[in-house]
């Protein structure tokens, strides 16, 4: 872990983030300057239970896998944060990270606020408040579908859902490409469909078998969305 702080980029940290979107300059400035940045390599992690702290992460860059570990060993992903929201240990907001882990899946870079900053600058502002509440809902509401579909579908049917799902947040952010990519190893798409890396192998070279998606090394392609929908269920 290593600090970005930098005088320049400070307000860039706030800028664009979806819950300070008609903050005036003044503002932002002023939130920046209690929340340092912090940048994250892949894999790292961010938060665990072994390290409790109470802090919100803001994040900028990058995609956070919130997961917890079951007595068994096996990792439950609980939600994929990306950039322009909030995540971590904060009471005050009602969002508490109990016996989870926050890893980064890429290079993430985060603005890191105290609880007496969250208090100052987020909960005295209705218009921040809010879209909090907004936010931690659709997170709940995530959570249920991605435990309902570890019950109710089957592991080719959840890798599928699971492709869909980062295709379309990815969609965007790699310009020039023809197709959707996803930028994950198998591993981290076994454990964001709650499988074996060696289960997730095998099906993810069926859907290559039959066009549906292109694999490449740390890269898959998504060539055949509406086609992936189906095999999704």
């Amino acid at each position: 872990m290593t600090d970005a702080g930098d005088d320049v980029e400070k307000t860039w940290c706030i800028s664009e983030v979806d819950i300070f979107r008609d903050l005036s300059e003044a503002e932002m400035d002023a939130i920046a300057a209690a929340a340092p940045m912090k940048t994250y390599s892949a894999g790292e992690l961010l938060h665990s239970p072994a390290q409790p702290s109470e802090v919100l992460f803001i994040l900028k860059r990058g995609r956070v896998r919130i997961f917890r570990v079951s007595a068994d060993g096996r990792a439950l992903t609980c939600a994929i944060i990306s950039p322009g929201t909030i995540f971590g240990e904060m009471a005050l907001l009602g969002q508490r990270m109990y016996d989870n882990f926050a890893e980064a899946l890429d290079e993430v870079t985060v603005c890191v606020m105290s609880r007496a900053d969250v208090r100052r600058f987020l909960l005295s502002d209705a218009r921040i408040s809010a879209r909090i509440t907004e936010i931690l809902g659709r997170r709940l509401a995530d959570l249920e579908q991605r435990l309902s579909d570890t019950v109710f579908k089957s592991v080719p049917q959840r890798i599928a859902t699971t492709l869909l799902t980062l295709a379309a947040e990815n969609r965007t952010r790699v310009l020039g490409a023809r197709s959707p990519q996803i930028a994950l190893t198998h591993q981290q798409i076994a454990a964001l469909a709650g499988t074996s890396r060696e289960t997730t192998t095998k099906v993810l070279r069926e859907f290559a078998g039959q066009g549906l998606i292109r694999l490449a090394r740390g890269r898959i392609a998504v060539l055949d969305p509406e086609r992936l929908k189906d095999h999704a269920g």
